[in-house]
């Protein structure tokens, strides 16, 4: 079972090295890939075995993605009269069992071997599809058919996109035997291994051929011998060869070339649809969940229970596959963002409950036509503010879980070690803190469609289940919102594979009023559950099958129709980076250039992304403002100005930040030319990635030589710059490429705010601002109070439907003129991309008398580059 995030692969695969090189080498074969031959042009010319100083090669190893065969071919093998490799009493136990001429033996056998090599490109691969649908093994009509007639190549099998090869020592034994084949059987072989390559969209290359022995055989001739009465036999003698050949997902010309032999100049379509990755696009539905809420509330466990269908104990045995960390074992407390796949068809939950799912891939096939659903889970403790603030708001979820415990109004005390009072982290000032509140009432500020699930049912006293309830209905009635609560059955949900029909029928009837009434704020359900005994997880599989999806993401979505001369055409959000090559294939060929290749994880905002896209990424520092030779690590955060509220010296941290920090304005910002070679959604490889997903891409940039290099190098390691958090992925508009404009850079912005308390800011004061993936530093230069217009009135019958419920006064205030606070700040140590109408977040830090989850939520108005 994968756990963790969806863009780190926890699976390390072993990298390819031939077993050929000597034992003094061992050390550099573990970290050395293999160098595959770019000239094929001329043949390979064979090598003694005394030029390599070995008799046999170490034993063949169950993993891993090198693979020992006799020979490959699919027939039987002749009857050798003496092997200089293989005693005589020994050739019979390595002899292949003989294969009958039928069609059925000769197709078994390459199915055999196909799928024996996929398992081993597999091996090599740190993610890959385990029982691929669309594995297609070509057909031989008879025996008399040339095998090279199947030598077709197909498009790359689903999850080899970073597949790094793997090795074949063909006239080898399992135990690492040279026991060779004679040219004709290795030719033969070479032959039907290029016929397996090509079925998985793979590439064959003869890395070394080996003289190792002498053989000889008897043939038949066709002269009769007259005394015998019988055909003649001739000895024959010939040298035993053995070959080493490179097989390795193919992504370049030949595909390429093969498609305009076959169709001429109208081959650009098809030349596409053959390039990385093997899938056009995901076509399921996809609902993006972040769970949060206070620490001790129960959130890692009710996502572990949804996912692995495993019931909880009692002391987290459900939540432990999430966590990533020794500490959060230890303490129980989440302090990274985990992420888990869950899929829905019909009534059916697909998750690791079901045998036959092992990985992500597995959910997406099984998922197809139904629905996926990413469901993210955050920190709840104070310290670990910036986790929660980025599963609420960097990742843009589309709807917000969150669970609080039926039993927090008792649970004030530790238990377990564990507490969910705030107390321990913010000290006497923090006692009367309350995180459950602070959590729900900045849900309800973030204007996202929310869910609230009580947890812990099964600890619960009557009392204290009403003291929560009470406390979640007036703050949602206080915001003129509705709540919904659904109650759980009175048994506990154990079948966990199948929703049941109660159950979908209560989650069908709350989505129905909220697509009746057209607003997705509107009604806020509240399920009931506990981990421990089943009770309301059927209700909350119903109601992430059903939830409605918000419209698609477009250009237009904050400032309407607004002209936006430096809007692009797509934007990509990136939330982390990963040191590893960004497509094993693209760079294999030019190993210099995998400096430049680089993994990024976020979502797209809006547009279409494509393999082959050429893209901008920043902003970056110029050159001169660039920190060079230290590591991100080593880099002061653009939002660690010593704002966190878990730190004792905050206050103290902060007034020094505010002398010596550095204002974006005077550093300059620089975007930078890419290109895409691969996509990942959810794991799933891909071509092309739509609005509103969430994925990883794999970009290779473009960047001119050193200014001071004497010819057209390739850009030095130092010289390349580093992609942080909180830059962007983004598509030129065709008016941008037209006239030069380039994207923003924007030193700082100014933001309306309708809370009036926002009026409170101190002018040059330091405050957090959290807006899409970009978390930053800023000074406020400047407040003005703002007329933003009257409140929202009530639709038709929504008064009649509220009083049913809670009794609010809902005339008050409607139609009457709200004052804002429009805020304008100065960002700090670097440079954002921020879209105009953009929401954002701003949080004050260093006082310990809050949660630290006191912000003020309003949207972009204005923009300064």
């Amino acid at each position: 079972m994968a756990s963790g995030s969806i863009f780190t692969f926890e699976a390390d695969p072993q990298r390819v090295s031939s077993p050929w090189a000597g034992a003094e080498d061992s050390a550099r074969r573990k970290s050395t890939p293999v160098q595959t031959i770019s000239d094929t042009s001329k043949p390979l010319e064979p090598a003694k075995l005394a030029d390599y100083g070995v008799t046999k090669l170490e034993a063949e190893p169950q993993e891993g993605p090198t693979e020992y065969k006799l020979h490959l071919l699919l027939r039987a093998r002749r009857k050798y009269k003496s092997m200089s490799t293989m005693p005589a009493v020994h050739r019979t136990q390595i002899e292949p069992r003989s294969l009958s001429s039928s069609n059925q033996s000769r197709q078994v056998r390459l199915q055999q071997l196909t799928n024996q090599l996929l398992w081993r490109l597999q091996q090599s691969s740190p993610c890959h599809v385990l029982k691929p649908k669309d594995l297609v093994i070509p057909q031989l009509p008879d025996d008399t058919v040339d095998l090279s007639q199947a030598l077709t190549p197909q498009p790359p099998l689903p999850g080899l996109e970073e597949s790094r090869g793997a090795l074949y020592e063909i006239g080898v034994s399992d135990d690492g035997t040279l026991v060779g084949l004679t040219k004709d059987e290795m030719d033969e072989s070479i032959t039907t291994l290029r016929v397996m390559a090509a079925t998985l969209g793979c590439r064959v290359e003869i890395l070394r051929y080996v003289i190792v022995g002498e053989c000889e055989w008897l043939e038949t001739s066709e002269l009769v011998d007259i005394a015998a009465s019988q055909p003649a036999q001739i000895l024959r003698h010939d040298s035993l060869w053995v070959a080493e050949a490179f097989v390795v997902p193919d992504f370049g010309s030949r595909h390429r070339e093969s498609a305009v032999v076959a169709h001429g100049d109208n081959a650009s379509s098809e030349v596409r649809s053959l390039e990385p990755p093997s899938q056009a696009r995901s076509t399921t539905d996809q609902l993006r969940v972040t769970l949060t809420g206070p620490t001790t509330s129960g959130k890692s466990t009710l996502l572990g229970t949804l996912s692995t269908g495993t019931l909880d104990n009692g002391r987290g045995r459900s939540r432990l596959s999430l966590f990533k960390h020794r500490h959060e074992v230890a303490s129980g407390m989440t302090s990274s963002v985990a992420q888990e796949l869950i899929g829905y068809l019909d009534d059916t939950v697909i998750n690791y409950a079901q045998s036959h799912i092992e990985s992500w891939l597995d959910i997406h096939y099984e998922s197809e036509n139904g629905r996926l659903v990413f469901v993210s889970d955050s920190a709840g403790h104070p310290r670990f503010r910036r986790t929660i603030l980025r599963g609420l708001f960097g990742w843009a979820p589309q709807w917000t879980v969150l669970c609080l415990a039926a039993d927090d109004a008792e649970a004030n005390s530790a238990k377990d070690g564990l507490s969910s009072s705030a107390q321990d982290v913010l000290g006497t000032a923090g006692a009367g803190v309350d995180l459950a509140k602070a959590h729900l009432e900045l849900c309800l500020r973030l204007q996202t469609p929310l869910v609230v699930v009580i947890t812990k049912l099964d600890l619960a006293t009557k009392t204290s289940l009403q003291r929560v309830l009470g406390k979640v209905l007036t703050l949602i009635k206080g915001a003129g919102r509705i709540p919904k609560i659904l109650q759980p059955g009175q048994n506990g949900h154990q079948d966990v594979t199948n929703i049941p029909e109660v159950d979908m029928a209560k989650a069908q009837g709350v989505v129905k009023e909220m697509k009746e009434y057209g607003d997705l704020l509107k009604f806020v359900p509240i399920v009931l559950t506990s981990s421990v005994d089943g009770s309301g997880v059927g209700l909350t599989h119903a109601l992430l099958a059903n939830l409605p999806l918000p419209a698609t993401p477009t250009p237009r979505d904050y400032v309407g129709m607004a002209l936006n001369p430096e809007q692009p055409a797509s934007a990509f959000h990136i939330d982390d980076t990963f040191s590893r090559p960004a497509d094993f294939g693209t760079v294999a060929d030019n190993s210099s250039r995998s400096d430049l290749a680089i993994v990024v994880s976020g979502y797209l905002r809006f547009g279409q992304l494509s393999v082959g896209d050429a893209i901008v990424v920043g902003p970056f520092p110029s050159g001169g403002d660039d920190p060079k030779g230290t590591t991100p690590d080593e880099r002061p955060s653009p939002g660690g100005y010593g704002l966190s509220i878990s730190h004792p010296s905050s206050a103290e941290l902060a007034k020094i930040a505010i002398r010596n920090a550095v204002a974006a304005s005077a550093i300059k910002g620089e975007w930078h030319n890419a290109k895409i070679v691969s996509i990942r959604n959810l794991r799933l490889a891909v071509r092309t990635l739509e609005a509103g997903q969430v994925g990883t891409i794999g970009i290779l940039l473009d960047l001119p030589p050193p200014k001071d290099s004497a010819d057209n190098s390739e850009p030095r390691p130092r010289d390349v710059p580093r992609i942080r958090k909180g830059m962007v992925l983004a598509v030129p508009s065709s008016h941008m490429l037209n006239t030069g404009l380039s994207l923003q850079a924007a030193s700082g912005l100014t933001a309306h705010f309708r809370d009036p308390d926002a009026s409170s800011l101190l002018v040059g004061s330091l405050v957090n601002v959290y807006c899409g993936t970009v978390r930053a530093a800023a000074r406020v230069l400047g407040l003005s109070s703002v007329l933003v217009g009257p409140d929202r009135k009530q639709k038709p019958g929504d008064v009649e439907d509220a009083e049913e419920i809670f009794a609010v006064d809902q005339e008050e205030g409607d139609g009457v003129d709200v004052r804002g606070t429009e805020v304008v700040l100065e960002l700090l140590s670097s440079r954002e991309w921020v879209e105009l109408g953009s929401p954002i977040i701003l949080l004050e830090g260093g006082r310990n008398d809050r949660s630290g989850l006191e912000g003020f939520v309003g949207s972009v108005v204005e923009i300064v580059d």
